[in-house]
Parts: structure tokens; C-alpha cells; sequence
């Protein structure tokens, strides 16, 4: 499965979920780009600050915050590390409808 493939069914899959806001889409978007960059490798290990950059976000609160909200909503299974020498792993799960 590639990044286009998955973000065109996130976009499918948010089209009924009110929950979602632009700065999700920023953020699954940054996700998905960072993915490509790397070889399309699921999960991802990543920290914070290069997704922050990717979509544009100046706050780490957001970031962790929208996050967070993507893996309780199904979109995707986040693994914090909790340990700054180690980024978060980030695993892209096959979307189904989500509303």
C-alpha cells in the first residue's frame, strides 16, 4: 500500500467524521509525506519537531494533541517513547469508515 493510497482513503474516510479538523488533515498529510521519504516503512519512528515542520505547526501541544486524536479516532496507532533520543512510532492502519 503507498502514501497516495492511503491519504486518498483518509480522505474518504473523514468526509462523514465531524471530528476532523484542517490541522488533522496537516498533520496525517505530514504522516504520510514523511512515510514516502522514508521508503514507504510502516510504522514510522519519528519525532515531533520533523512532522512539526512538514505541516507547518509551531506548537508541540498540537502536534502531540492532534496526534493522539488520529489514533483514538482509527486513523492511525501511535506509540509514544517517551524518551527524547527516540522518536514515537507511528503505524499506518487500514482505514475503514470511521464516522
Amino acid at each position: 500500500m503507498d502514501g497516495l493510497y492511503n491519504l486518498s482513503d483518509f480522505f474518504d474516510a473523514i468526509d462523514t467524521d465531524p471530528r476532523i479538523s484542517t490541522t488533522h488533515i496537516g498533520v496525517f498529510a505530514a504522516l504520510v509525506q514523511y512515510r514516502m521519504q522514508n521508503g514507504f516503512i510502516n510504522p514510522i519512528q519519528v519525532f515531533a519537531r520533523e512532522i512539526m515542520a512538514i505541516a507547518k505547526l509551531s506548537s508541540a501541544i498540537t502536534y502531540h494533541k492532534r496526534v493522539r486524536e488520529l489514533s483514538e479516532y482509527g486513523y492511525i496507532r501511535y506509540e509514544p517513547s517517551f524518551n527524547r533520543l527516540k522518536g514515537s512510532k507511528i503505524y499506518f492502519v487500514e482505514i475503514s469508515d470511521q464516522a
